[in-house]
């Protein structure tokens, strides 16, 4: 430490010195700003790359520093001093073991940029490719660690003797800091970064990351695609608005913090480059920021309080999320919560037009010291990338409104809409409908409909009240006939008011509804039902998909007397407690091995920590029930998820095999796969069978209906032995008043017989699906907008987005909601009813004309989408 403060005591000397000769010198080319930007740049060249990146960031404040110190500074983003040809082909050979020509073809020992830790080189390889080589400068690692090493002790000792300042809590704050600069010399994690930012950008439409050559990567070295374009500095000159060159810069920073929870930690000009289209190039991953689920969760939660002027409820979330509290805060709450509900606001609204990130945490930061509390290291992460990447894109765009940009970006990827959108549709459909919307507002009174007006987290500001529905179209009480890609979630494969099923509804309420007593069409349709199933031996009714998956996992639970449950995340399996768990868009713990997660308010905590999440087409990720088999009741999953619609038979196979192997039951959810993909349900078409499978929608003709089919040792669970002692201590309850109802089994029955007879319809539903899916698919490529739509037999998944349909977390991390949800009013405009979800379903009602219908009301939306901005270009 103190060979480091000589260090910085001479060099800050000598730069004093420089200035003052300068300055006696009166030399009238320089000015007093400039000859101080120019010893501020010799003192951090001299002290070496911490202190080099220190002033990196620095020449991306011009709203905080003078022009010539900003213009100085900028060198140190991709010009400063590198090694010599000499040094730099030793160092190359070094690396690679070999002479460089075994690797190269040419190799240009000139660098085209050189920063604070390493310099980039031109090169071919022997097969032809223009490659990009990135090399650690000689003794940039040591400088490194000498440097923060030192830093840290001269902190230290800060903090103890300088007790006006402790309340900072530098130490802390330094360690957060060297933990992001650290790994900077260690181009083996760099390259993992790049991998995985370069894998979140892969098809996005203005974003590029050059592509690693893994086979050419050392511990000092990092072979990359080369990418051709203009450095960031000179921004100015692409051809291109620096408006919206400025705009896509924020909105690729705030993507990778909010949606990836991986950023580029260091965005300065140095490590940007645009292409004449206004693509963004990013490169240099020596430094970089994640966020856990928990994290971009409460992230995002906080700034879409602040686009709803929510500034109660902003504090709390922040507080809750980014604050280590301490005892004066808690103490103070009401005092804490009326100062920082002030700084938010003054600066969310009231001089957001004159948006300043360094006087926004500089305020907040006020707040928390006042209170002996502090940032989190995650904020301080944040503020980091911001501080950086605000500051280059004001540079880009000095009008640039950084907090309108960012309240865009916040409301685009929120599941609600923003009031200017709410009010237009508002406008337009009391022009349309407006007998549904009288009752929207008349069910406001006496109605919660979470089925579908106030649906959890996809609410409907606009639902169709029916007046009457057939085949594949719904007529609302204001006599608009729209096509529907509901299908009442399910249930209607066929069309509504099918002849088939009208008919044996009337015969069945003409016998009278039968129900808690013996009937023939409940013996039928359980009949048909085990048919179906190859696997199959028996069958339980019951009312709901819900009602079939709590019977499935009850009757595990009895057979195997354990209680551990093993689903898969974004997996939705009804509304119980357990069936929710990490099912929806609030996920925990790493992707690899996710933590479980109530999936709503008043879920008991038991439900959720009896609950083991796997991720579905992971298959080194089966090994956990391998760990803890012992424990577990069953295994339980969608075989095809109808959330993503895949269908991985690798997987699904390697997963039966496992369960056999270890005798744990395996569960398929087929509540809406069943009869609908294939008659049987997705384990047909992959030839892959549970233990037991859950049946609903499709089975009940419309009527409430749900099932468990599967082996007779498991389904026996419930089955009386005649003892009742021995059924308390053996036997599982499986009850319902209304299961096996005489309407519904008739119904169900003739369902499951028309498609027996008619299996042409799957063919003819798949065709279809096809065919629809790839008119959407033209219509979004031609406009160029990011949108991913996955389609198999009749059912259908599309979110708007630049990310391939891969994890669940990922997909719905990647979703622009607000474009989901504005697409279903959107179409509603064009007379076609799609749900506000991000699935939807054909029936065999649609013919070629209603497929055609719903494309062209698919190109009308997305172009006046397009024209109101919900995309970014």
């Amino acid at each position: 430490m103190f060979k480091h403060l000589v260090k910085v005591v001479g060099n800050g000397t000598l730069g004093a010195a420089e200035y003052s000769i300068g300055s006696l010198g009166r030399r009238r080319q320089s000015t007093k700003e400039q000859r101080k930007a120019d010893a501020i740049l010799a003192f951090l060249l001299r002290m070496g790359p911490i202190y080099i990146k220190i002033g990196q960031i620095a020449a991306t404040r011009s709203d905080l520093l003078p022009e010539s110190w900003v213009n100085t500074l900028r060198v140190l983003q991709d010009h400063t001093p590198h090694m010599t040809e000499a040094q730099t082909r030793n160092a190359i050979e070094r690396e690679l073991g070999t002479p460089l020509e075994r690797t190269f073809l040419a190799f240009d020992l000139v660098p085209i940029a050189s920063a604070s830790v390493a310099q980039v080189h031109v090169a071919e390889l022997l097969d032809g490719r223009k490659v990009a080589v990135k090399l650690v400068k000689d003794s940039v690692p040591e400088q490194i660690e000498d440097s923060l090493r030192s830093l840290r002790t001269m902190v230290r000792i800060a903090h103890a003797v300088a007790w006006p300042v402790r309340y900072l809590d530098l130490p802390r704050r330094f360690d957060e800091v060297a933990t992001l600069l650290r790994p900077q010399a260690d181009m083996v994690r760099e390259a993992t970064q790049q991998r995985r930012i370069h894998a979140n950008f892969a098809s996005h439409p203005f974003v590029k990351v050059p592509a690693v050559l893994s086979e050419h990567v050392t511990e000092r070295m990092l072979v990359m695609e080369y990418m051709e374009g203009v450095p960031g500095k000179d921004a100015a000159t692409v051809g291109f608005s620096r408006e919206r060159l400025a705009q896509r810069l924020q909105d690729v920073v705030y993507t990778m913090l909010y949606m990836h929870g991986i950023c580029h930690g260091d965005p300065h000009p140095g490590n940007v480059m645009f292409t004449a289209e206004g693509e963004v190039i990013l490169v240099d991953y020596g430094v970089t920021a994640e966020l856990t689920e928990d994290e971009k969760w409460g992230l995002s939660s906080f700034y879409y309080a602040c686009s709803r002027k929510e500034w109660a409820i902003a504090v709390e979330r922040f507080t809750r999320h980014f604050v280590l509290a301490g005892p004066a805060l808690a103490d103070r709450r009401e005092a804490y919560d009326t100062e920082m509900i002030e700084v938010i606001r003054h600066h969310f609204d009231i001089s957001s037009n004159r948006w300043s990130t360094v006087a926004y945490f500089n305020d907040v930061n006020s707040v928390l010291r006042r209170y002996d509390s502090r940032y989190t290291t995650a904020f301080t992460k944040v503020e980091l990338v911001f501080l950086s990447g605000e500051g280059f894109a004001t540079q880009i765009d000095p009008d640039i409104d950084i907090w309108s940009n960012a309240r865009k970006f916040t409301d685009r990827y929120s599941p609600y809409m923003s009031t200017e959108v709410q009010q237009r549709f508002e406008a337009e459909f009391q022009q349309q409908m407006p007998a549904s919307l009288a009752m929207r507002d008349r069910a406001q009174a006496t109605l919660v409909a979470p089925t579908h007006i106030d649906r959890y987290f996809f609410p409907s500001s606009f639902p169709v009240f029916v007046q009457e529905a057939a085949g594949g179209s719904v007529t609302d009480c204001d006599g608009n006939s729209f096509i529907d890609l509901s299908g009442g979630y399910g249930p209607h494969l066929l069309g509504y008011a099918h002849p088939v099923i009208n008919a044996a509804i009337a015969g069945g309420l003409g016998k009278g509804l039968v129900n808690g007593i013996g009937n023939m069409p409940e013996l039928e349709l359980a009949e048909r039902l085990v048919d179906a199933f190859p696997a199959a031996e028996k069958a339980v009714l019951c009312n709901s998909g819900t009602e079939s998956v709590l019977f499935a996992i009850r009757m595990a639970r009895g057979y195997r007397r354990k209680s551990l449950v093993a689903k898969f995340e974004g997996h939705y399996h009804g509304f119980s407690d357990q069936a929710m768990v990490s099912s929806w868009f609030r996920f925990s713990g790493d992707k690899d091995r996710p933590e479980p997660i109530a999936g709503s308010l008043g879920t008991d905590p038991a439900a959720v920590a009896g609950t083991v999440v796997l991720q579905y087409g992971d298959i080194a990720g089966l090994g956990r029930l391998r760990e803890q088999a012992d424990e577990l009741a069953c295994v339980l999953l969608e075989p095809m998820p109808t959330s993503v619609v895949a269908l991985n038979i690798g997987f699904l196979s390697a997963l039966r095999a496992l369960c056999t192997e270890l005798d744990i039951p395996l569960i398929f959810d087929e509540v809406v796969s069943g009869f609908r993909v294939a008659y049987g349900g997705a384990q047909v078409l992959a030839d892959v069978h549970p233990d037991l499978t859950c049946l609903g929608k499709v089975i009940g003709g419309g009527l409430p209906c749900g099932a468990v089919t599967g082996k007779r040792y498991l389904i026996d669970m419930a089955k009386s032995s005649q003892d009742p002692f021995y059924d308390y201590e053996n036997k599982v309850f499986a009850g319902g008043t209304l299961s096996g109802n005489s309407l519904t089994c008739t119904a169900g029955a003739a369902v499951l017989d028309h498609l027996d007879t008619h299996r042409e319809i799957y063919a003819q539903l798949s065709d279809n699906t096809e065919r629809l899916a790839q008119m959407m698919r033209d219509a979004t490529e031609s406009r160029g907008i990011a949108c991913r739509i996955n389609a198999e037999h009749s059912i259908f998944s599309l979110n708007f987005s630049h990310r391939p349909a891969g994890l669940y977390r990922e997909r719905m991390a990647g979703s622009n909601f607000k474009a989901t949800i504005a697409l279903a009013y959107y179409m509603r405009k064009h007379y076609v009813y799609l749900p506000e979800m991000h699935s939807f379903l054909i029936s065999a009602a649609h013919g070629l004309d209603d497929l055609d219908q719903i494309a062209h009301a698919f190109e009308k939306s997305l172009d006046e989408m397009r024209a109101d901005q919900l995309f970014v270009t």
